[in-house]
């Protein structure tokens, strides 16, 4: 509809030009918006606004010209010019509520747009370290990141999803020890109690129980166990419970196999071997999360040597070196003039001792990024603040200073009743995302953490969002859609087995029938929710532009709203005593549908199911 009435205004423009009550001059954006008030029409275009300058005219005088040399149209039942030279377009009812027919017609490609133009788009996300499961930070990006990309690519994006797993470094090597020595504990107190690989594992869990538990660290008697684990490895470990579980694991396939060798040798293999299982628990925590990764990119690979003896580290380093833009200082060690491009101090890439600092493998993993796609977004967490500036110095420096974005987000507050969960990094409790997926559900999981703008906080109350009330947002939005559902069904007289088996689009198909008049529906709820779901286009659109599709549920609440209210206003189904004209039934079951349709589409986007049945 907005396409046709700047085609009306066009005319109209060139019509009063040609009458010779506006000047010649170029139309550029006829700047056609929503206006937040209903009142104010369905459109409105601030052309006049625009153009006064060039016409040396007021704008309230230009938009009078527009409108008397509009032409007539069935679509538009009127037009005002309203405070400074706004014109408000009232469209006829029959042409607002097109709509209806739109959704039903385009059905999950409503509200598809162009502005990605193809752009080859890398979102790269969650990429925690494969030492540990993910938690409910992790959940955050997950949740964000995999929702951007579908909403990206709903807006005409190419979109890549990316997983950077940091497995090179000295964090794999702790990861390897901590294994290592639980196994050996394991052995032990198998030995030492006469017991079995469970009571061994529950010995060990109990009494790392008793350490968390010990806050001042005033009755060491009771977790001697890990006081050894502790001191063996100079307090550099990881102490969680599945460090325990992963340690059985090699006990139950192995044996003592490991008992008697080296322990630089047993790590190793604990390292590599617990390392695949925790990537491959990660990757199964993402699917259950509904987020899977086009690409897993290994942080190793940046090391490997090719057929010419260099490494994709060295390689990106000899072309910033080429660039001009690396030095040596007087002890060897080699820095990135990191300065030049705005940041408040060089960087440096290779110690004096010849080891390669993190920040180099972030600089050879984006010029690689660079490589494969025209535009890179990294999802890192707030506390990463301080390291934008020097990739982005990186990436300016190696030829891609616009191609480069990071999304920041806030951390996670988790609570049950109003009341904190306690966690500590330091003793390894935590809440694992896998545990709150379980307990919650990904519906509810995935919503609430979007629910928000990375730049926000998010309380996540465990026992708020399980709730099966309206006062749960996911709740009452997953209602409405299952609401719908049972009233499409009534339509068609169906079972919900029956919808099942053949599928709600033919049920609403059924219920509907093959001709409606929208021009029926001239109620002001109805108005209410044709203007609803024909926000949905531009949403998507600004959603991806802004990088925020925590939006989409608000509107999601928005639209289950305005259903509610026409379904209280507008008798949709014949009932008993209570007959209803045919035809307005059924149009009133299309806009129903469409409805359907649209919420459905919205909680897609946010990687929520629409169920429908609660």
């Amino acid at each position: 509809m907005p396409e046709k009435i700047e085609e009306l205004v066009r005319a109209a423009i060139a019509a009063a030009q040609e009458a010779g009550e506006l000047p010649s001059f170029e139309v550029g954006d006829l700047g056609f918006e929503r206006p937040a008030d209903s009142s104010n029409g369905d459109w409105s275009s601030t052309v006049a606004l625009r153009s006064a300058k060039l016409a040396h005219m007021s704008p309230r005088q230009i938009a009078d010209a527009v409108v008397a040399h509009l032409p007539e149209d069935a679509s538009v039942e009127r037009v005002e010019v309203a405070g400074p030279g706004f014109i408000n377009f009232y469209l006829a009812a029959a042409s607002a509520n097109e709509v209806f027919r739109t959704v039903r017609e385009q059905g999950g490609d409503f509200a598809r747009s162009e502005i990605g133009a193809g752009t080859k788009v890398q979102v790269e996300f969650v990429s925690a370290n494969p030492v540990g499961p993910l938690h409910i930070g992790h959940g955050r990006w997950a949740a964000l990141g995999d929702s951007l990309c579908r909403v990206l690519e709903h807006a005409g994006y190419d979109v890549e999803r990316e997983y950077y797993i940091n497995d090179h470094g000295s964090q794999m090597d702790v990861f390897g020890s901590s294994v290592s020595m639980r196994y050996r504990q394991l052995l032990d107190v198998m030995a030492q109690r006469g017991c079995s690989l469970d009571d061994a594992r529950a010995a060990l869990l109990a009494d790392r129980e008793a350490f968390v538990a010990d806050e001042d660290d005033s009755a060491p008697e009771t977790h001697p166990l890990t006081d050894a684990f502790n001191e063996a490895l100079g307090g550099n470990a990881y102490g969680g419970d599945y460090i325990v579980d992963i340690a059985r694991r090699f006990v139950e396939e192995d044996g003592e196999r490991w008992a008697g060798v080296p322990e630089d040798e047993r790590m190793a293999e604990f390292r590599e071997r617990g390392y695949r299982w925790m990537l491959e628990s990660i990757r199964q925590t993402c699917h259950e999360a509904r987020c899977d990764f086009d690409v897993w990119f290994s942080e190793r690979s940046l090391y490997e040597k090719g057929e010419d003896g260099t490494s994709a580290v060295d390689r990106a380093l000899s072309a910033l070196d080429e660039l001009g833009h690396l030095y040596r200082d007087e002890a060897g060690a080699l820095w990135f003039r990191s300065t030049s491009f705005g940041d408040d101090k060089d960087r440096v890439l290779i110690k004096t001792n010849g080891e390669y600092t993190y920040f180099a493998s972030d600089v050879a993993y984006h010029w690689n990024k660079f490589q494969r796609v025209d535009h890179v977004i990294d999802i890192w967490g707030a506390d990463h603040h301080g390291y934008i500036q020097r990739v982005q110095s990186a990436c300016e420096a190696l030829g891609y200073p616009t191609q480069f974005e990071v999304l920041l987000g806030q951390l996670v507050n988790l609570l049950r009743d109003g009341s904190p969960v306690r966690m500590s990094k330091r003793k390894g409790t935590m809440v694992t995302f896998d545990e709150l997926l379980a307990e919650v559900g990904a519906d509810a999981t995935r919503y609430t953490l979007i629910s928000k703008s990375s730049n926000q906080m998010i309380d996540f109350d465990i026992e708020r969002v399980k709730r099966q009330d309206n006062t749960n947002p996911v709740y009452y939005v997953q209602y409405a859609h299952a609401r719908i559902c049972s009233i499409l069904r009534r339509g068609a007289g169906v079972t919900l087995e029956e919808a099942s088996e053949v599928g709600m689009d033919e049920v609403a198909s059924r219920a509907v029938g093959e001709s409606y008049d929208l021009g029926l529906l001239t109620d002001p709820a109805e108005a209410a929710l044709a203007r609803k779901l024909s926000e949905l286009p531009g949403l998507v659109e600004s959603c991806a532009r802004d990088r925020a599709p925590f939006r989409l549920t608000h509107y999601a609440e928005e639209l289950a709203a305005e259903f509610h209210s026409f379904y209280a206003a507008c008798q949709v189904l014949p009932g008993k005593g209570r007959p209803i004209d045919e035809g307005l039934s059924h149009a009133r079951l299309a806009a129903v549908d469409a409805t359907r349709r649209v919420l459905a589409l919205t909680l897609w986007l946010v990687g929520v199911s629409a169920p429908q049945s609660m």
